[in-house]
């Protein structure tokens, strides 16, 4: 095996890491993957054989394109940073595809993810490295330009944002699957008092239509009701998936997807319905299998 050879092997076995650093960086799994094919070319770029920790440099490399690129997108954005909905990592209701497990560990949910869309890109970075992945703080100062106490404070600045914002949904999966079953079926048959049952009374639904619509959110199980009773009417097709390993939805219209919904269950109640109806980020998901 040549020196080439084994750089390459080395690079792909930190691959699946280095794209759940990036994923939960960015919210993006096409993005991610750009992060990591950069990380590779200055890979490629570099000395190997004068790197000692092959694993900590990549991650350190890919950390600091992603900041560039939070960066990048924020200095752009024009809407509000909670209003676009993460990419989802949509699996068949049975189970989790492997090559997924590792940028789902953690229960990096949606609701986690919009989370983290709401820190600055500093905080984020963080937050990620040092709570999610064990980077000491020593080493992500020089990442964020900050000496390793003022990087502590970034990563609690973002640890105390979740913990107010609570994102991790129902630990069960029975429990999420009989409450998103209810809902889906409830939805479908315009059964008012059995929605109401299902939905807690602060719900918060949402709904991200790409770049050329405002993004929707609306508040309260009535709202939230009159809403679902709109989506009935359009001849929609709801079915149960995983997202991002919860219990969520899928909705098809004529065959084709119109919409993947995450759904946050707490105590038997939907809390949170975010919804990505945005065709053009729908036709980049694989989910042939929805087929069979």
């Amino acid at each position: 095996m040549t020196e080439g050879d084994l750089i390459v092997s080395a690079f792909e076995e930190q691959r699946p890491h280095l794209r759940a650093v990036a994923y939960r960086m960015l919210g993006s799994t096409g993005e991610a993957d750009d992060a990591v094919q950069e990380a590779w070319l200055r890979l490629s770029r570099s000395d190997a054989e004068e790197i000692e920790n092959l694993g900590g440099w990549l991650t350190t490399v890919v950390a600091r394109i992603c900041l560039n690129m939070l960066r990048s997108r924020n200095s752009r954005r024009e809407q509000p940073l909670d209003a676009r909905m993460p990419d989802p990592i949509v699996d068949p209701i049975d189970g989790t595809d492997p090559e997924h497990e590792a940028l789902l560990a953690d229960s990096v949910g949606i609701a986690m993810l919009m989370v983290l869309e709401t820190l600055s890109p500093a905080e984020r970075l963080a937050f990620v490295l040092h709570d999610m992945f064990g980077v000491p703080f020593d080493e992500i100062a020089p990442i964020v330009d900050r000496t390793p106490d003022a990087a502590r404070q970034l990563a609690s600045r973002g640890r105390r944002r979740l913990q107010a914002a609570d994102p991790v949904p129902e630990p069960d999966l029975d429990a999420q699957r009989e409450v998103v079953a209810a809902f889906i079926a409830a939805a479908r048959q315009g059964d008012f008092e059995r929605l109401v049952s299902v939905l807690h009374p602060d719900v918060v639904l949402r709904a991200d239509f790409g770049p050329d619509r405002e993004p929707q959110e609306v508040r309260g199980a009535e709202a939230v009701i009159a809403q679902a009773s709109t989506f009935a009417r359009l001849g929609l097709k709801g079915r149960m998936v995983r997202v991002n390993g919860a219990i969520g939805t899928v909705a098809l219209r004529d065959g084709e997807l119109f919409s993947v919904g995450a759904v946050k269950v707490r105590e038997g109640r939907i809390v949170e319905i975010d919804f990505l109806a945005d065709p053009a980020r729908l036709a980049a998901l694989d989910v042939s299998w929805l087929d069979a």
